[in-house]
């Protein structure tokens, strides 16, 4: 059974994104690998993304991220989607991963297939947001770890986020020069700092690679306790790093640091470090501890001594079995298989609703076209590239 599905992105990244934007990443993989199924899809994202993307946001958002006016082009964006869904339904499924915003609007649809994943931790204010919606909005945790930090929650199941396993690549076990690595935003819940001391003890060259996080918080850190260290020999920073020379750089890694502090629901560095055969070495926060596999993908740790302990271990790992095993679970097939499920239980007892009109004019659009959103309600609505 074909499924039509509409798969609403963030704003603030093109996909595939170029540097950051994990959510924009795994969304672009499972439409992906659901059209290659055969199944209509109709995706909401960014300018600049590639073909088959309904283009409702202009480049650049990503720079309105932590400031005041985020929330306004965020409303913005959703505003222009819905103003679409109404004319490109019927759908089957609708599938949020636009935040809050998305979670509501979609919300409020009156369609009983409706499911919108987490990618982001729950604090009491999340919570709160989330108890509030209809009981037919299916909630989709992205980690074991952060269903059970609201296990009342009207959840539709747990999916695991996939990578890009055919953009990655296994290097071969001797790898020389030997470096640590450590991708990420450069924040005080990252760790960089305590990544840096680890890399001094172990006596190894260590990579930033990450941009510093938007935030009065995030520059300090990077100010205090990362800029004084870095001096392109010892500890390199890489502000962005993306398509082939990302995948080298995880590669040939000596071992993936994730000296984390916070409950993280779901570490992509990490899945891709092991998927490429580079040992994954992570405190033990959020879903490090389901998603790496002790002395088989890497190893779990809880103080400092014991990452540096692990690091000197890393060549235990057996960087082909490392990368078998994580690609077998955490590929896109996997990940768009138990979307699918997820998608038939919600149709389950249910009629496809009609969402909008068939009808009308809708003209096709090349992505990257400046006239995909009008000037006024009463223009033209904004037009999509196809959903192929």
């Amino acid at each position: 059974m074909q499924l039509h599905v509409a798969l609403i992105a963030p704003p603030w990244y093109p996909m595939p994104p170029r540097g950051y934007g994990g959510v924009e990443l795994v969304v672009t993989l499972l439409a992906r690998e659901l059209r290659r199924r055969g199944h209509p899809v109709t995706l909401f994202g960014a300018e600049g993304s590639e073909p088959g993307i309904t283009v409702c946001a202009p480049p650049g958002l990503d720079a309105h991220l932590g400031q005041a006016s985020q929330v306004m082009h965020e409303m913005t964006y959703l505003a222009r989607v819905l103003r679409m869904m109404q004319w490109l339904g019927p759908f089957d499924v609708i599938h949020d991963h636009a935040g809050f915003g998305g979670a509501l609007f979609t919300g409020m649809l009156g369609m009983s297939s409706v499911l919108h994943t987490l990618h982001g931790p729950i604090g009491v204010s999340e919570l709160e947001f989330y108890d509030s919606l209809p009981d037919h909005v299916g909630l989709v945790a992205i980690s074991d770890s952060q269903r059970a930090q609201a296990p009342h929650l009207a959840w539709a199941g747990v999916v695991h986020n996939a990578v890009d396993v055919d953009g990655l690549f296994v290097a071969p076990a001797a790898r020389d020069p030997q470096y640590l690595l450590c991708l990420a935003r450069v924040c005080e819940e990252k760790g960089q700092g305590t990544a840096i001391e680890v890399a001094r003890r172990c006596g190894l060259r260590l990579i930033l690679a990450g941009k510093v996080e938007e935030t009065p918080q995030g520059r300090e850190y990077f100010r205090r306790h990362v800029q004084p260290f870095i001096d392109g020999a010892r500890v390199v920073y890489l502000p962005s790093v993306s398509g082939a020379a990302k995948a080298r750089l995880i590669a040939n890694a000596t071992a993936m640091l994730a000296p984390i502090s916070w409950p993280e629901p779901f570490g992509l560095s990490i899945v891709e470090a092991m998927v490429s055969g580079t040992p994954a070495v992570s405190f033990r926060q959020g879903s490090a501890a389901e998603l790496i596999e002790p002395g088989v993908t890497g190893f779990i740790v809880d103080v400092v001594d014991e990452m540096v302990e692990a690091v000197r271990r890393a060549d235990e790992i057996d960087p082909i079995e490392c990368a078998r095993i994580a690609r077998e679970r955490f590929s896109p097939q996997v990940m768009t298989s138990s979307y699918l499920d997820l998608y038939r239980r919600a149709l389950e007892d249910t009629t496809a609703t009609t969402l909008g009109r068939r009808g009308g004019r809708v003209r096709t659009l090349v992505p990257g076209s400046k006239s995909a959103w009008p000037a006024s309600r009463s223009a033209t609505p904004p037009a999509a590239s196809p959903a192929a």
